[in-house]
């Protein structure tokens, strides 16, 4: 049995992935859990198992590409010798008789290889322009969808599918000629491949597509039911053509808004009876853009009009040097957060003297567990105490649905500094577990990030972030909300300064705060009170056993 493996789900908001390094080729034998390739997203490096055993038949990708979730990346043969051999009496061939067992049935069910043709076309006509092709390799095709567009001496006709699957290779590009009965695309298919018979019966005819477009539309229209493909065919019209047709604008003026992103049903056309054409897409899209420079409609990614930079060698030497994944994700994420949330930052200081003595009395204690005990150890059992009394820190805000979502558990992230750039690494049910016990789980994870073995599941849930800049230095800084969380605590180096206390000056180890949050759910009232809260808890650290 011919069986494909895509790239699969990586997680929240991962799309795609570097391949790093492929640990197999075609001809390989493996086994279930052997790992195929290594892969990096913006997030983790992660290694691909096989859930199945047999033999690599092709890879379909190269190390140091990038392939998107659900692209084919391998395909491999898990039957035996003797099963292999049956099935390739039952290859397929779309556009052309069927020679196998398989063409005595109207269905063929069975995972396979369909080499698609391009099929008659009508009479005297023997071959095509390929104007558009709409499918990639790895795309998802379903039955009707619409593959090309091409041109004939007589029509310009869309090709759809007749079948749904994989599309494992394109064998043709755009502007190139070819003839009736011509592979145009090999596809793996899982679902019902027509038989020739019915193939036969829905030969394109472009001589019926003659007709006006005015007629065609003026057809579509009076048409009651768009599923009727009998009464449609009797004008030479596709269901899916019709479909199409009631939106007035011609195959080019529809190419040109798909290729732009945009929904020619959406358009208003200026032409004669409401005719779209290319200059009625380009006014909606600039209005389309226009209202969401404004503010007016929100959008699920930030576009930011980028200035030209200088010519750099004309003033010297320069160096290009591409972003890593890591850092091109960290760049897209913070710009978008930088955008959509409206930052306010709340400053204070926190006398950390007393829980100085406190750390160092039972660091021990704490190493003997396996850990560090470290101030970023303590925030995260004080943060998570203050999050259950002030609710609105863990939460996430939906302006599409204007919601607000509260969460019932409480996941901590916090900012590890490696070489490939900053790491977020989160921290589970951070209210359910004790001092000690985190601080084991931070040194634990932290190593893992800067020794690039964090996981999938590692970096994702968190509610609340902590960047701890204190052992490098600096007084304040204003950290970026590290949304959809609503805030964010920067740390600074503590700092030994003189204090007024009971009439006197004396030093005492103070610890700068930086808290940013979410002004669209968190008002400046509720953000000093929940650090004061938090700082309380550091100078008192009694309040965790009181109050939390």
């Amino acid at each position: 049995m011919i069986q494909q493996v895509n790239l699969p789900e990586l997680g929240e908001n991962i799309t795609s992935a570097d391949v790093v390094k492929i640990l197999v080729k075609a001809g390989d034998k493996i086994e279930v859990n052997q790992v195929l390739m290594e892969i990096e997203t913006d997030k983790a490096n992660v290694e691909l198992p096989s859930e199945f055993s047999g033999t690599v038949k092709e890879v379909h990708v190269k190390e140091g590409t990038i392939v998107k979730t659900g692209e084919l990346i391998f395909t491999l043969d898990t039957s035996s010798e003797k099963s292999i051999a049956a099935k390739e009496q039952k290859k397929i061939t779309v556009g052309e008789n069927i020679k196998t067992e398989s063409a005595k049935t109207d269905t063929v069910n069975e995972i396979s290889e369909v080499e698609y043709k391009l099929p008659e076309l009508g009479e005297n006509i023997s071959s095509a322009t390929i104007t558009k092709v709409l499918v990639n390799a790895g795309d998802m095709i379903s039955v009707d969808q619409i593959l090309f567009e091409i041109e004939t001496d007589k029509a310009t006709v869309e090709i759809p599918s007749e079948i749904s699957g994989t599309v494992k290779q394109v064998k043709v590009k755009d502007g190139q000629t070819i003839k009736t009965g011509e592979v145009v695309l090999i596809v793996s298919s899982d679902n019902t491949v027509k038989s020739h018979a019915a193939n036969q019966e829905k030969t394109i005819e472009p001589e019926k597509q003659a007709i006006s477009e005015e007629a065609k539309l003026e057809i579509a229209r009076t048409l009651k039911d768009f599923k009727d493909e009998s009464t449609a065919n009797k004008f030479g019209i596709r269901r899916t053509e019709i479909i199409e047709r009631i939106v007035p604008a011609s195959p080019s003026v529809r190419r040109f808004a798909r290729e732009i992103g945009i929904d020619i049903h959406k358009v208003k056309g200026t032409g004669a009876g409401g005719r779209i054409s290319i200059d009625d897409v380009k006014l909606f899209a600039k209005e389309l853009n226009q209202k969401i420079q404004k503010g007016e409609i929100q959008t699920d990614s930030v576009s930011v009009n980028k200035e030209p930079l200088p010519d750099f060698t004309r003033f010297g030497e320069i160096e290009r040097m591409p972003m890593n994944n890591v850092r091109r994700k960290t760049a897209e994420h913070l710009s978008y957060a930088w955008s959509t949330v409206p930052h306010v930052t709340q400053f204070d200081k926190a006398d950390i003297t007393e829980l100085e003595k406190l750390r160092k009395q039972f660091s021990k204690q704490v190493e003997i567990a396996g850990g560090k005990l470290t101030i970023t150890g303590i925030l995260l059992k004080v943060i998570a105490s203050a999050m259950k009394i002030f609710p609105q820190f863990n939460s996430s805000v939906d302006m599409n649905n204007s919601e607000i979502i509260y969460k019932k558990y409480i996941n901590i992230g916090v900012a590890v500094d490696t070489e490939k750039g900053l790491l977020v690494p989160v921290i589970k049910d951070a209210d359910r577990k004790n001092i000690t016990k985190l601080s084991v789980e931070l040194a634990e994870i932290s190593k893992k990030a800067r020794d690039k073995k964090l996981g999938l599941d590692d970096m994702q849930g968190g509610c609340f972030t902590i960047s701890n800049l204190g052992g490098i230095g600096g007084t304040y800084f204003t950290p970026v909300v590290n949304s959809p969380e609503v805030a964010i605590l920067g740390v600074s180096k503590s700092v030994v300064e003189p204090v007024f206390i009971d009439g006197e000056f004396k030093p005492r180890l103070m610890m700068p705060l930086s808290l940013s949050y979410d002004h669209r759910i968190i008002d400046g009232a509720d953000a000093i009170r929940f650090l004061r809260w938090i700082i309380n808890a550091l100078e008192n650290p009694f309040v965790l056993s009181l109050e939390a």
